[in-house]
């Protein structure tokens, strides 16, 4: 398996610990539709939530967080909207942002933005 293959899920490992433990209860794992897709949606504190997890293993590119642009914000947005067709019921969703960056001498490194959109 590939370098970028093997990160990302540990990426979407590590985001799935750190969601739980802060009450996301996780209900889909890279949702698609079409072309978009979502690396996690979750319900927390009564909102739909679409996630994005972002991971590096270093600053030497920037940070995670900074990757994410209006392009990928629009898929999401795409993928939110054919998620609420198909699942009815959810009438209020927010968008947010797990950057990680892992850490060589301790543990990980997360920032968790919330309501991106």
């Amino acid at each position: 398996m590939a370098l970028h293959n093997r990160l990302g899920r540990l990426g979407e490992e590590l985001a799935l610990d750190f969601l739980q433990a802060r009450g996301y209860t996780i209900l889909h794992r890279n949702w698609r539709y079409g072309h978009s897709e979502v690396d996690l949606i979750a319900l927390c504190a009564g909102r739909l939530r679409f996630v994005e997890v972002k991971l590096r293993s270093s600053h030497r590119y920037g940070r995670p967080e900074q990757s994410i642009g209006g392009k990928k914000i629009a898929f999401i947005l795409r993928a939110a909207e054919a998620y609420l067709e198909v699942h009815p019921g959810h009438t209020d969703f927010r968008i947010d942002v797990l950057a990680i960056t892992l850490s060589k001498t301790g543990p990980p490194d997360y920032l968790l933005i919330e309501d991106v959109y």
